[in-house]
């Protein structure tokens, strides 16, 4: 499966891969914001596999493991440049040695700085797709940051910029710029976002979609009960995380994937791939970038676009089930 990456001319794959959980362990500020401990071995590996089964979207930012992400990225895409589509993003400041990511003023120079710290670490000297990372960054100081990233498309040192934002004010702003091609937003079958869909399909740019997989509670692996280690972010409570409380799966949610797992997995699909098949259905807009620490993880994901998208009986049989539930 193939799409388009919004107005950028660039073809990619339907799915992508999300290189968060590669980072390791991390905090921002003093909270816990990596998945634990990775191999950094088996990290490549998947990266070598994602490529194998014809993924060519890779979805990083300097926050993840605050750089081992993107220097991993780019070990693994070392002399396979030319076969990746690399995003990554900005907005904070990062303190490599600590593994210890903060608040950072958003301005021209911290926007360049950024940018040539990422290819650094990616070791590239151009970023696909370059996105400002603060999801509630001021709408009305939008145009100056978009200002910035339009230099540095004609610098060659990026292609394309978009944000990583849920709110669809500043996406919207951003879509006038001459270069934005993408959204990156929540969206996943528990979370849809019609809005931010309509306006991506309507400026002609790419839709993002991260926590397709709702942080893995949707792979079904996950039990009532199930605990993470210490070093993991869904080991805590987090005001924005709906899919884990105290530590544990949240059992509304698990209730609500019993009640479609039957339409998901039918066909031979897994849970998964059900869920990332939702996503293609939504609209021709549509790139998820699932999280991955293992080769199986990439694999199983990269299986699901040999399925396709669900059919349109499916999707209204899903919405018909949980629409009591939302009400």
């Amino acid at each position: 499966m193939r799409r388009n990456l919004g107005r950028s001319g660039i073809e990619v794959s339907a799915l992508g891969m999300g290189c968060w959980a590669i980072g390791g362990p991390w905090k921002f500020d003093t909270g816990q914001a990596g998945w634990g401990e990775v191999d950094d071995q088996e990290s490549i590996h998947g990266i070598h596999a994602a490529l194998a089964h014809g993924v060519n979207v890779f979805d990083t930012a300097a926050n993840y493991g605050a750089g081992h992400s993107e220097r991993i990225l780019g070990e693994a895409l070392a002399g396979r440049r030319s076969e990746a589509v690399i995003i990554s993003k900005f907005g904070y400041a990062i303190d490599e040695a600590r593994r210890v990511v903060t608040m950072m003023d958003v301005n021209s120079t911290t926007i360049r700085q950024s940018c040539e710290d990422s290819l650094r670490r990616l070791a590239t000297d151009v970023l696909d797709l370059f996105l400002l990372h603060v999801n509630d960054y001021p709408a009305a100081q939008a145009p100056a940051v978009m200002d910035t990233l339009e230099h540095l498309v004609a610098e060659g040192k990026i292609r394309s910029y978009g944000w990583s934002t849920d709110e669809i004010e500043g996406a919207r702003v951003f879509a006038a710029g001459a270069h934005c091609t993408a959204v990156e937003h929540q969206l996943n079958i528990f979370e849809d976002n019609p809005a931010m869909l309509a306006l991506c399909e309507a400026e002609n740019l790419a839709s993002i979609n991260r926590g397709p997989l709702a942080m893995g509670l949707l792979t079904g692996k996950y039990a009532a009960g199930a605990s993470f280690a210490p070093t993991d972010l869904r080991a805590g409570d987090h005001d924005w995380m709906a899919y884990f409380k105290d530590g544990q799966p949240n059992p509304e949610w698990l209730a609500r994937i019993e009640s479609i797992r039957e339409i998901l997995t039918s066909g031979g699909r897994t849970l998964a791939q059900g869920a990332l098949a939702w996503l293609w259905a939504r609209g021709p807009t549509t790139v998820p970038v699932p999280g991955f620490r293992t080769v199986a993880q990439v694999e199983a994901n990269a299986k699901a676009m040999e399925f396709g998208p669900l059919r349109t009986d499916q999707m209204a049989e899903i919405a018909a089930v949980l629409a009591p539930v939302a009400d």
